[in-house]
């Protein structure tokens, strides 16, 4: 079982819940959205094995957890599958980040992801369709396990979008940490629709936070 991976590297989670955390990286190539402000382009890989990128996260040291990412790792479910229980067995916990889009694929993979990161892609921020019935049925199924969602907002972010988001919340009823991330952490003029989008969450009782891409802030990777 081979995937096609553009890099596997250890540095500290930028985003959501975990953000500062010491992670090993597998980002593997290909997606099967294209968001306006990907800031992922990924135009290389190398494929591998599963032994070879066990080996490979074996090699570092001193890290808490292992972060699968892309592209959407999502479109990996077969290889993910043997890859998860063996991270599990060395004590590495598996987060997924993930578009939130893939479900029968996650159906797959849950029983062996510790934590999942699942974006929230509203239209008006990506430039894409609705996906709501998708995230829905995402969510749903993610909430078996350790969840958050991170969502971008971006000068063209609606109100509408926040508003369909809290519709989606309210129907499962869980309290699920929300992530408000900026496209860009230094353009000033996004932080008073920030926060008006955070007082409405708030006013709805959803679990919101505004947390801007630490890696990008300390110029990491």
């Amino acid at each position: 079982m081979n995937a096609k991976i553009s890099e596997i590297f250890k540095s500290i989670q930028g985003e959501g819940v975990y953000q500062g955390e010491s992670q090993v990286f597998i980002r593997f190539y290909g997606c099967n959205l294209r968001c306006s402000f990907c800031d992922t382009k990924l135009d290389f890989y190398t494929e591998k094995t599963v032994e070879e990128t066990f080996k490979q996260i074996c090699s570092f040291e001193n890290f808490a957890s292992v972060s699968l990412t892309g592209g959407e790792p999502l479109l990996n479910w077969k290889f993910i599958k043997l890859l998860a229980p063996r991270l599990s067995e060395i004590g590495k916990p598996v987060h997924l980040e993930t578009n939130g889009i893939l479900y029968n694929n996650l159906k797959e993979v849950i029983n062996c992801i510790d934590v999942v990161a699942m974006d929230f892609k509203f239209p008006s921020s990506t430039g894409l369709c609705e996906l709501w019935k998708e995230h829905r049925e995402f969510l749903r199924i993610a909430s078996q396990k350790e969840v958050f969602i991170k969502t971008v907002i971006g000068k063209n972010t609606t109100n509408e979008d926040v508003f369909e988001s809290i519709r989606i919340l309210k129907e499962l009823k869980a309290d699920i940490p929300f992530i408000l991330q900026p496209e860009n952490p230094y353009e000033s003029f996004l932080q008073p629709k920030l926060k008006y989008f955070e007082n409405i969450y708030k006013d709805k009782n959803i679990n919101v936070k505004i947390l801007p891409q630490l890696h990008k802030v300390l110029g990491v990777k």
